[in-house]
């Protein structure tokens, strides 16, 4: 019966007709649908429980004096750009920090302390025209 069940089984196989199997990814990173991307990003933040421990309470609106003071302070850096770009130097100090600039022939320095930590970072550009 042996030789007679195997020849059951090629008779029963050459029937089954099958296709090639089609891997479509979901993830649109990936190469899937991009309709899939808000529902999935919305089903991620929907089970994001991680609370950032270093946001505090959250964003909280500068006040007008806030907003005044750094905008003073983008200006006056605005400023005292424009004169070292005249071969001038300078410096300006804020509470939080202190900027020198210094030009000599071509080669700007600017030196920020942090007057919380007393960090200094320098930086140096060379190549510049001081005529320019």
């Amino acid at each position: 019966m042996k030789p007679l069940a195997i020849a059951g089984l090629l008779l029963a196989s050459t029937g089954a007709i099958g296709s090639e199997l089609i891997y479509t990814p979901t993830n649109p990173a990936f190469g899937g649908n991009p309709i899939n991307g808000n529902y999935l990003l919305s089903n991620a933040q929907a089970q994001d429980t991680y609370k950032n421990p270093d946001l505090g309470e959250g964003y909280s609106t500068p006040s007008d004096l806030d907003r005044f003071t750094s905008s003073l302070q983008s200006r006056l850096l605005s400023q005292l750009l424009t004169d070292v770009g005249s071969g001038n130097s300078g410096s300006i100090e804020t509470d939080a920090f202190i900027v020198d600039l210094v030009d000599i022939d071509g080669v700007l320095t600017v030196t920020i302390t942090d007057r919380e930590t007393n960090e200094v970072t320098e930086i140096v550009v060379s190549g510049l025209n001081p005529g320019n």
